[in-house]
């Protein structure tokens, strides 16, 4: 742990088209203070996997995105238009930074032979002494890709062209559904694939429609058969990881109505078989984690990642408690997080999932580049990507940015501002309309303020401005906001990053 335990504080988000002023922004929707699921308020996430590299953990989630029937009433989510991926990482696991989506599938994307991008799965390897990071993701269920970059975040490629699995891979003719990939690196560097889904008829408590198989050395190739995970009443959602030289395969056990055998997984639920082996055999030993219909009212399809962060074992699934909080149709699903517990024999005990979450983990240091799009709690905020002009990188990825209206805010969770306090603070800001103000206050949106940013108008270019304000009376730790001020009718401004100076 680094810098203290910590518990929770902050606030969140406040539902679309409700009125800024003050008295509104305090009535929280989906993510309430001082909880900390669901990860995210302003948009959806779903399907998270987790990749952990350099202590900090990213989340791949399919980007779940609001549709609309021709008069702008919200449907209910058909997926079939899903073809990004979004990404956020924290080091803290309280305040998450957006890093955008990824333009996966389609015309548009850096796979253009896919049509859609559904549950991601990633992974770093060291390959000819360089990071190398690869994204799995499935083309709706009739095949596997995979993308490549020298980043966690991208710029991605397509290192194949093509599915990496298709119905032609050898071991996967009798697979339902070809889609939901999971990858593990072992500690000898060799690397796995599972995947798979669905129930043939009449098979549903023995449909052997999950694989495992090898990874080549590049990470882009396969080698071998695929090897049957003969996991009972397997739906989705397959899982992998390692505890104390044991493989853990999770997986989504199917809703086949009927009478089950004893010790047999219940519907909806996450399950796991145990193996001294990455590719087997099985045992199975039970389920783990509940649908979230148990926990949260609102049911479907129950999808996770388990992985450890700083000495700690975190289970990461989706649930659609910010589409309940703001009474639209099903189908849209958030990311949450728990803690995961082992027995002395290495059994994994029931999780319970919930709104609180997980501990933060570190105190949040604002004397360094933090970028505008990372929260803990917001109020109608959005996250914008913009294309980057000439002079501000030789990257080719898209520049994310916090979108704030008048009255919306960003909140940090415990800041830690240490005994001396800030002098200043900077922020890249582009301004959407004639001039603002962007105000720092402290514990609550109502709390007491300890800077002012004029912000003068950009309107006509895409001109990012380097602002700086004097900071006073702040020591400790405490919760950032920062706020737009004004009324709904103020012009917006986007938030590329921000910083305290000493």
């Amino acid at each position: 742990m680094n810098r203290n335990s910590l518990s929770h504080t902050g606030a969140q988000k406040e539902g679309i088209g409700q009125s800024a002023s003050l008295e509104s922004i305090t009535k929280e929707i989906g993510k309430l203070r001082p909880n900390g699921n669901p990860l995210m308020a302003h948009k959806f996430g779903a399907d998270p996997y987790a990749l952990v590299y350099n202590n900090r953990v990213y989340l791949y989630m399919t980007s779940d995105t609001l549709e609309y029937d021709s008069d702008g009433t919200p449907l209910k989510n058909s997926y079939k238009s899903i073809n990004r991926i979004t990404v956020i990482s924290s080091d803290d696991l309280m305040n998450w930074t957006d890093h955008g989506e990824i333009r996966v599938a389609g015309p548009q994307g850096v796979a253009t032979w896919a049509t859609q991008s559904w549950a991601p799965a990633a992974a770093h390897q060291i390959i000819d002494g360089k990071d190398c990071f690869f994204l799995y993701f499935a083309n709706n269920a009739s095949g596997i890709g995979v993308l490549s970059a020298s980043t966690p975040v991208g710029p991605w490629i397509d290192p194949v062209g093509k599915a990496l699995v298709t119905r032609e891979t050898p071991g996967v003719e009798d697979v339902t559904w070809l889609f939901d990939p999971a990858v593990f690196v072992d500690d000898d560097h060799q690397a796995y694939l599972y995947f798979g889904g669905g129930i043939p008829q009449g098979k549903a408590e023995r449909p052997d429609t999950a694989r495992v198989m090898r990874l080549g050395e590049d990470m882009i190739s396969l080698v071998g058969k695929a090897k049957v995970i003969p996991a009972p009443y397997m739906f989705e959602s397959s899982g992998i990881h390692k505890y104390n030289h044991i493989y853990y395969y999770t997986y989504c056990s199917n809703f086949h109505e009927g009478n089950r055998p004893e010790d047999s997984p219940p519907a909806g639920e996450i399950a796991y078989m145990t193996s001294v082996q990455p590719k087997g055999p099985w045992t199975y030993q039970g389920t783990i984690l509940q649908n979230p219909g148990h926990f949260f009212g609102i049911g479907g399809n129950n999808h996770h990642a388990i992985f450890q962060l700083a000495d700690q074992w975190y289970i990461a699934y989706h649930a659609q408690t910010l589409c309940q909080a703001m009474n639209i149709p099903e189908g849209y699903r958030s990311t949450h997080l728990n803690r995961i517990e082992y027995d002395a024999t290495g059994a994994i005990k029931k999780v319970h999932a919930d709104y609180q979450g997980v501990d933060q983990i570190q105190f949040f240091d604002p004397y360094q580049q933090i970028a505008g799009s990372t929260i803990a709690w917001s109020s109608r905020v959005t996250v914008e990507q913009v294309l980057r002009s000439d002079e501000t990188s030789e990257s080719d990825m898209d520049i994310v940015a916090a979108e704030l209206q008048g009255g919306s805010w960003i909140a940090i969770s415990n800041v830690d501002f240490d005994s001396e306090g800030p002098t200043s603070f900077r922020a890249a800001i582009l301004s959407k309309g004639t001039e603002g103000t962007l105000e720092l206050r402290l514990d609550r949106a109502d709390g007491p303020s300890i800077g002012v940013m004029s912000i003068p108008s950009t309107t006509g270019s895409l001109h990012w401005l380097e602002l700086i304000t004097k900071i006073t009376g702040v020591r400790g730790v405490h919760n950032l906001y920062i706020m737009l001020t004004g009324s709904a009718d103020t012009p917006s401004i986007l938030l590329r990053e921000w910083a305290f100076n000493r």
